[in-house]
């Protein structure tokens, strides 16, 4: 059964009051309310909860619980956003091509991202087709516009075309071909099965999500869990590892950064990143004690 919401507004000031009273240890009044009015309470309270006793719900801290800690976790999950952003990002564009182009040398058509006989559910090319279309309608850029102004199909080709599609459309393109060997073939260019694939680069868009919108990532379990494969062809991680959290992820990335840069830092700036802010909670990452130890991980 619902009920109204009942909480009325609360200014920094009664915040701060509040949360001292709650047994949070803040030594600067003025310096918490400014960070409670430009970051925001509700975005706060999510790196609060950590420090909070059980139960949860009588919202008592801990014994020497500060705001000094809330914003030490707090500027670790923006930072851990970034890294994770930038190693996306790198995923992202060696899809686009690998995608645009495996299909069009395989099938010799260069338009196939808007042909509906290269899809096996209609229905599901139709609402792509909308997504498409307001990109391509909306989009400001150079390379677009000149394709506009140069030729009269209705459509670029499907290299021009990805480079202004979002993540989850390329995504949803590539899980409705038609035709099984071209996803076995896009798949197996990152060393993957097609079902595998298609998990991982969901898990990936989602991530790449919630560091585009800032929202928390370093505890956060995962809300669909990423497929696990049963053998891969290359090093991977053992089964104790819990696909929940968002160190699993990170080893989905990993995965995808091997292959399309394989002298990459990764695991050097992920190291970085936690010898920085050594009062995070690892564990409640998914980190396993000896992660470095794992294969994907070795040097």
């Amino acid at each position: 059964m619902s009920i109204l919401f009942y909480k009325t507004y609360k200014s920094p000031t009664d915040i701060v009051t509040l949360l001292k009273c709650r047994g949070l240890v803040i030594t600067d009044s003025q310096r918490t309310e400014h960070y409670i009015r430009n970051i925001g309470y509700y975005r706060l309270s999510a790196y609060l909860y950590p420090f909070l006793q059980t139960p949860k719900e009588e919202h008592r801290f801990k014994v020497g619980s500060s705001f000094q800690d809330v914003l030490h976790i707090y500027c670790f999950d923006k930072k851990l956003r970034l890294y994770l952003f930038n190693e996306i990002e790198k995923i992202e564009i060696a899809l686009r091509s690998a995608l645009a182009n495996i299909v069009a040398e395989a099938t010799g058509n260069i338009f196939w991202t808007t042909d509906a006989s290269m899809f096996a559910n209609a229905e599901k090319f139709n609402k792509t087709m909308v997504l498409v279309d307001k990109e391509l309608k909306n989009s400001k850029e150079e390379f677009i516009l000149h394709f506009k102004q140069k030729y009269s199909n209705a459509y670029p080709p499907a290299w021009i075309l990805m480079e202004i599609l979002p993540l989850g459309v390329v995504t949803r393109i590539y899980e409705n071909i038609a035709d099984n060997i071209l996803r076995k073939k896009v798949a197996g260019y990152f060393s993957l099965t097609a079902p595998v694939f298609t998990s991982w680069m969901t898990v990936i868009t989602l991530t790449r999500n919630s560091c585009c919108h800032h929202s928390r990532v370093w505890n956060k379990s995962n809300a669909i869990l990423p497929l696990i494969p049963k053998k891969l062809k290359g090093q991977w991680i053992s089964s104790i590892i819990s696909p929940k959290r968002i160190f699993y992820n990170i080893c989905i990335i990993k995965w995808f950064i091997d292959i399309v840069s394989p002298h990459n830092d990764m695991k050097g700036h992920l190291q970085q990143l936690l010898a920085d802010f050594p009062m995070i909670d690892v564990q409640a990452m998914g980190f396993p004690e000896n992660w470095l130890e794992e294969p994907l991980w070795k040097d």
